[in-house]
């Protein structure tokens, strides 16, 4: 028995210091290795997808207008967001690979010039939309009645969203290194601290007088702020990823072309999205207010529902990068066949406990009957795809992440324009709401079965020459 119990205790010491021990993602166990990179950017996920479901259950106690605009904003906000991931899957796909092939001035000088080049683009855009806020949104379907709360919200969002380069680009540049829990750690502390300021500034607390829709705005640009702070700090402090000095315009431009050419396909995949957000919007603002609420509350169930998905588009490409960057194909095949497997049960799990709570959850965000009859509907049809969409994200991710962002930018436009919008709006035309939201499943289910059938064809194809290459350089 002692020396079972010795035994025992040895092996428990040995994974507590392989615990501790960085991710080795060329050579530790496949499905081990993707578990010890999720785990932790699931956890910081939960956080601030719950501290941002936290922020729209706090404005809907504001009435359904002010639900109804903050609903408006999310494709023009999305826009920006979807914008600065493209730009961090380019960054986070490049990096990976110069750490795979073992060129650290090259990983370091992409890093840097990654945050200059997204500062850049995130402020011209800002700057578009602060001008042409009415326009926009009335392009989108909203009445004149809700544009002064469209302005209250989004007049200060634009200002703060140059912050978004710390939270985006800074955690790509860890991820790309096999650091998850760091990234893990700015998106839970930047959650935590938009929902603790959310009800100060949105109904008021002592000296902070009580700014509604614009509160809600204010503290999303405080938690930002701190992510960036965060980001900046760990980047140069501790792990010395980016330079602390300026780059010069040969190295910036060389830099920048080798992120874009990854970035600008992956940036334009992500925009697409919310283009058909804002078309499915505007096609749920034909049936009023409340189903443009109900629609908006269930879009952000569905960022909930999908964590683990989203996690894994994460972490997936950084291993997949390097091991590309290192000629280990074998192991690129693993990790997409198992991550595939694993969504799709997992997603049928979430779909199960969403159906049992969908009352509950109805109640919690709708003060009138109609929109919880919306959030209702919405949860029994749309998350039943859940799990073929994250088919079609882990591929696009894949696709990325193996230096083929214009077939993934392909695969984002079929999906989008031909599948998932068109049925949508077919389904709308001849069947109403219900239609509508099943022609949406129905896009989500052609289109996963497109996608695994062409990655499996190409893989097949960039194995054969990746192989073909190793064996030319070893003779």
């Amino acid at each position: 028995d002692l020396v079972r119990s010795r035994g025992l205790g040895d092996v428990y010491k040995r994974q507590a210091m392989q615990k501790k021990q960085p991710v080795n993602l060329l050579k530790d166990p496949v499905a081990n290795t993707l578990k010890r990179m999720t785990i932790p950017m699931i956890y910081g996920m939960v956080l601030l997808m719950t501290f941002n479901l936290i922020d729209t259950f706090f404005v809907s106690l504001l009435g359904t207008q002010p639900l109804a605009a903050i609903s408006f904003t999310f494709p023009v906000t999305f826009s920006v967001i979807s914008l600065m991931i493209g730009l961090g899957i380019g960054t986070s796909a490049v990096i990976a690979r110069f750490l795979g092939r073992d060129d650290q001035e090259s990983a370091k000088n992409s890093a840097t010039a990654a945050f200059y080049l997204a500062g850049m683009i995130v402020i011209l855009l800002s700057f578009l939309g602060f001008l042409f806020t009415d326009e926009l949104f009335t392009l989108l379907g909203a009445q004149a009645s809700l544009l002064p709360l469209i302005h209250e919200y989004m007049d200060i969002w634009y200002v703060g969203s140059v912050c978004l380069i710390g939270p985006m680009i800074g955690n790509a540049i860890l991820r790309a290194s096999g650091d998850t829990k760091t990234p893990s750690m700015i998106m839970g502390g930047a959650g935590l601290i938009n929902a603790v300021l959310d009800p100060i500034f949105i109904f008021g607390f002592g000296p902070v007088p009580a700014m509604g829709i614009q509160g809600a705005a204010i503290a999303t640009f405080i938690s930002w702020l701190f992510g960036l702070a965060f980001a900046l700090f760990v980047l140069t402090k501790q792990k010395n990823l980016i330079h602390t000095h300026l780059l010069n315009a040969k190295e910036f431009i060389s830099s920048c072309r080798t992120i874009l050419k990854i970035g600008l396909p992956a940036a334009g995949a992500n925009m697409l999205t919310p283009i058909a957000a804002a078309i499915m919007t505007a096609i749920a603002a034909t049936y009023g207010e409340s189903v443009v609420a109900g629609f908006g509350v269930g879009s952000r169930i569905e960022s909930i529902a999908c964590l683990l998905v989203l996690a894994l588009s994460m972490t997936l490409p950084p291993f997949i990068s390097q091991n590309f960057g290192a000629g280990h194909m074998h192991r690129v095949r693993d990790a997409y066949k198992a991550s595939i497997k694993f969504v799709l049960l997992w997603q049928i799990l979430i779909y199960v406990l969403l159906i049992i709570s969908a009352p509950w959850v109805a109640s919690a965000f709708a003060k009138e009957e109609k929109v919880a009859e919306i959030i209702v509907l919405f949860i029994w049809i749309l998350p039943l795809g859940y799990g073929f969409q994250g088919v079609i994200i882990l591929t696009n991710s894949s696709f990325n992440a193996l230096h083929k962002p214009m077939v993934a930018l392909m695969l984002s436009f079929i999906r989008l324009f031909i599948c998932y919008v068109p049925l949508a709006s077919l389904g709308s035309y001849l069947y109403g709401l219900n239609g509508f939201f099943v022609g949406a499943l129905l896009g989500n289910l052609v289109m996963a079965a497109i996608s695994y059938r062409l990655f499996s064809q190409q893989f097949t194809k960039d194995e054969f020459l990746v192989e073909q290459k190793v064996q030319e350089e070893s003779s």
